[in-house]
Parts: structure tokens; sequence; C-alpha cells
């Protein structure tokens, strides 16, 4: 499935887009509820994996340099790798919130992910493609 920029982030990703907010770096967390994404999505609507207590793997963070490639409309930051040590929740996507607002949203298409006793990784590549 393809990202998506629900409502309530699109004016805070404009604003970091042309300057007119400081940007800074954004959480990627993943989530382990099955919801729908939409434009209606809010941050409370994912239910986040709790890193720090299921299995050792710890939120990543996106910065808005030049870490990102764009090639032909699709902006693509590095792949980010999760490590769990232990069994976690079936992880169904990655949200990427500002700490208050849900930016954009993505739900693995080959989901979801579940984390077995002896542990495992989940690999993130974001991408953003212009249409």
């Amino acid at each position: 499935m393809a990202l998506n920029v629900p409502n309530a982030g699109e004016k805070i990703m404009l604003d970091r887009i042309v300057g007119n907010a400081a940007t800074g770096d954004l959480e990627i967390a993943l989530y382990t509820n099955n919801v729908t994404i939409d434009d209606t999505n809010v941050i409370g609507d994912f239910t986040e994996e709790l890193t720090s207590t299921e299995g050792g793997a710890v939120d990543g963070y996106v910065t808005m340099d030049g870490t990102w490639t764009v090639v032909s409309g699709d902006a693509s930051y590095p792949q980010m790798t999760y490590t769990y040590t232990g069994a976690v929740a079936a992880i169904y996507g990655y949200v990427v919130t500002d700490g208050t607002v849900a930016l954009w949203a993505e739900k693995f298409s080959d989901g979801p992910y579940v984390i077995p006793t002896g542990g495992g990784t989940v690999k993130v590549t974001p991408v953003i493609t212009l249409q």
C-alpha cells in the first residue's frame, strides 16, 4: 500500500517543505493494530509497538535534511532496520509523526509481520512518491 498523508498532517508537511516551520527530526514508529489508512487518521489511531518493553528495538528518526535521495518524483530515505530479541505483536505498518500529529502512514502490503520468540527484524524504507 502507498503511504498516505492524513488531513491533520498536510499543513505541517507543507510548512516544513517550504520552510515556514522548523524541520527537525521526525519519529518513525511501527504500529500493531490493523487500522484502515485514510485521510482522517490521527496519531491516536495507531497503536505504537512498545519497543522498550517488547524485545529490544528502538524507534527510528527520519531527518529532514540531505539524507533523502530524489529520483524521478520519488524521494526515498535509507532503509531502517528494527531488530527484536523476542516476540512482539503483529506489525502492520509504520507511522511518521512530529510527536503530536501523524504526518504520514503506510500499511505493509506484504504484512503483517510477526516476530517469533527467537526475535527477528523489520526493515522499513520510507518512500514519498509524487503523483
